[in-house]
């Protein structure tokens, strides 16, 4: 008997040791695939600027997100979506008759102001106090997207100022 109690014994502490085995390689691999998920998270934040959800909002979001705080800044963002053919609706036009009724159709006095500079870079002061970097948005279908809905309502916004 005593021999045999021995054997239940030792089978007892196999089994559980293998069992603590399996469950602490489970839980690394459920901490290396966390790790995995926020790294690769991380990446798409830093390569495209924003964060997926972040873009989406912006999509998804009233036209204050993506409006003009300034019609200085508009002209700037007018130009920017020109130069990067990101909408086409007689936007050169309405962008010189927006510069004529602000008074800056000097080229080197419309580049002393910051909105209008900030513009021609891309940065689209909003509507809802934050700067979107057109630039920094890339050229996936989501940003894309984005950048066509700033500029066509900026354009919007535009007209809607000269008129």
């Amino acid at each position: 008997m005593k021999v045999a109690t021995k054997i239940a014994l030792a089978l007892t502490v196999s089994s559980s040791l293998f069992a603590g085995v399996a469950s602490a390689a489970s839980w690394q691999d459920q901490l290396s695939n966390a790790a995995n998920t926020l790294s690769q998270n991380n990446a798409n934040t830093q390569n495209n600027g924003m964060s997926l959800g972040a873009l989406t909002g912006l999509l998804n979001g009233g036209n204050q997100q993506l409006s003009a705080n300034s019609m200085t800044n508009a002209a700037g963002v007018l130009q920017y979506c020109v130069q990067n053919n990101v909408v086409n609706n007689n936007v050169s036009s309405v962008k010189d008759q927006l510069m004529s009724k602000l008074g800056l159709t000097d080229t080197t006095k419309a580049q002393e102001t910051t909105d209008y500079k900030q513009g021609l870079m891309g940065l689209l002061n909003t509507g809802s106090d934050q700067q979107v970097n057109l630039k920094s948005l890339g050229n996936t279908e989501l940003g894309k997207k984005v950048k066509t809905k700033a500029c066509s309502l900026v354009l919007k916004q535009s007209k809607q100022f000269i008129s």
